[in-house]
């Protein structure tokens, strides 16, 4: 089911205004760089708008302005935080 349009406009927006952390862990996320996997970012889901996303690993990476990420297993309920 497709998000409602003003989650994925906002998605849009959130796109184009990346924080820095957010810039800097995209470099490294995008174009399969880490085992080929393929990483979404500003993905909604339900009501939520995710900073990445791997739909293969159903897997969520969520970045902090302080610099710490946390990262959700979609498929479980495991959830790691880095600083």
């Amino acid at each position: 089911m497709r998000p409602p349009l003003v989650q994925r406009l906002t998605a849009q927006r959130f796109r184009q205004e990346l924080t820095l952390p957010e810039g800097l862990l995209w470099r490294q996320l995008k174009g399969r760089k880490i085992g080929g996997l393929q990483f979404r970012r500003q993905h909604p889901v339900g009501p939520y708008i995710l900073d990445f996303y791997c739909e293969a690993l159903r897997l969520a990476v969520e970045s902090m302005a302080n610099g710490i990420a946390s990262i959700i297993d979609l498929a479980g309920t495991q959830s790691v935080t880095r600083g």
